[in-house]
């Protein structure tokens, strides 16, 4: 079951929380003049998620479907929204349409460079490169510059079926997920590189009042003092050597 939570004016979440992995698979639809949904999903959680979606807008309005980085519970059913929304476009980085979704999804999708912005009506969506952060040298991110929000992906994950959005610090949740996924058969989850932090910090300096996030809660607050937290985590959690 797919629960559904306004998180901000036209902002949805729509999270699945799978306990084999006890963890949420979330989802963000924005309601607006072009609907835009950032991440498409898993294959098998398209059912859920086209019922939560159709509580909101009919399906076939969607005109955007973009996510961070080429992983299956990102785009996985990519085509499946393409099939049922006929004038809906993939958006992904430059990279990722080049070197993944153009072979991948049924129609081409549009490659966001540097700065780049997608406006769907109310809301304007400027694309941030973020090339191994959280994944893959094809992410990026999406930041909403009406409302300030930043859809971060995979950053901040942190596992457990939690609040849809809290104010409350996620450093420690994140920290302990990040131990976590350190060790054992999902170590190399995500790399520290001599750009992460440079990357980090400059999305700090957008100031995100709020940050959409993949796995685990959503936040309000100040989104910059996390995301420069956060790159002091990465380096001691990742940075072993």
């Amino acid at each position: 079951m797919a629960k559904i939570d306004e998180i901000a004016p036209d902002l949805f979440r729509i999270s699945v929380y799978v306990p084999d992995y006890n963890m949420q698979f979330n989802h963000f639809l924005v309601r607006d003049e072009e609907p835009l949904l950032f991440h498409a999903g898993l294959k098998r959680l398209f059912p859920a998620l086209r019922e939560a979606v159709t509580s909101l807008i009919d399906p076939a309005r969607l005109r955007w479907v973009a996510w961070s980085h080429f992983e299956s519970d990102e785009c996985g059913a990519l085509n499946e929204w393409l099939q049922l929304a006929p004038h809906a476009e993939p958006a992904c980085t430059l990279v990722g349409k080049l070197v993944n979704a153009d072979d991948f999804a049924i129609r081409p999708a549009r490659g966001l460079t540097p700065g780049e912005t997608l406006t769907t009506g109310k809301y304007r969506f400027r694309f941030h490169r973020s090339p191994h952060i959280p994944h893959g040298w094809d992410a990026g991110v999406l930041f909403e510059e009406t409302q300030n929000t930043l859809f971060c992906s995979d950053l901040f994950h942190h596992f457990g079926d939690v609040a849809p959005l809290t104010s409350s610090d996620l450093i420690g949740p994140t920290t302990e997920a990040l131990a976590q996924l350190r060790q054992g058969p999902l170590a190399g989850y995500m790399p520290y590189t001599a750009k992460t932090e440079g990357v980090l910090r400059a999305l700090a300096d957008l100031q995100p009042a709020s940050l959409a996030v993949m796995h685990g809660s959503s936040y309000a607050g100040d989104g910059g003092q996390l995301l420069r937290d956060l790159a002091g985590v990465m380096q001691r959690e990742f940075d072993v050597a």
